[in-house]
């Protein structure tokens, strides 16, 4: 796996995501990448806006369709080997369907809690509707797009991808205790 032209994730990050993808899979019919990718950021965002802890602490690119995990983009996007153990595609490669059982053993009752409220909220949601509500002025995609002068290029879709990361500090910016979680998160992790 270090050959990969992306972050490696250890056995119990690995292991969250896809009992995570699982999850959604389970809950939400004709789950597609892009509305996946999406509930996953959702996730991380809504969950550091709450506590400081990001929920699954996936790295976000500035795409056009973005914010974007490219590891998890990647692997969605061809024969997947990182969630590979978790799902499969149906026969178009549009769908994601679970291939187990979810597990919950890295889940503790707010992780259940925070999966069932992002279905309840954006599970029905169209992924072009996802992908409006993730760039909404403020949201830290648009900031970070904002401030590296690439929104414009995005939103004229001159390009359709950057490496600028998204900034997810900017969501708790104004709230020095949750700042300093989440710091102090990212440090040990």
């Amino acid at each position: 796996m270090s050959n990969l032209p992306y972050r490696t994730f250890n056995s119990d990050q690995l292991e969250k995501i896809g009992n995570t993808v699982i999850y959604l899979a389970e809950k939400i019919p004709f789950l597609s990448k892009t509305k996946l990718l999406k509930l996953l950021y959702i996730l991380d965002e809504i969950s550091i806006k709450k506590s400081g802890i990001p929920f699954l602490n996936l790295t976000y690119k500035v795409w056009k369709f973005g914010p974007v995990s490219e590891e998890l983009f990647i692997d969605l996007s061809s024969d997947s080997t990182l969630l590979s153990r978790y799902i499969t595609r149906d026969f178009d490669g549009n769908h994601i369907k679970p291939i187990k059982a979810f597990e919950d053993e890295e889940f503790s009752d707010n992780d259940i809690i925070l999966l069932d409220f992002v279905i309840e909220k954006f599970g029905q949601q169209s992924a072009k509707e996802l992908v409006s509500y993730t760039h909404r002025i403020n949201a830290p995609w648009y900031q970070t797009a904002k401030e590296n002068a690439v929104l414009e290029l995005l939103e004229n879709e001159q390009i359709n991808n950057t490496e600028y990361i998204v900034n997810m500090e900017q969501i708790i910016a104004h709230d020095q205790r949750k700042l300093e979680i989440y710091r102090d998160y990212l440090e040990c992790h």
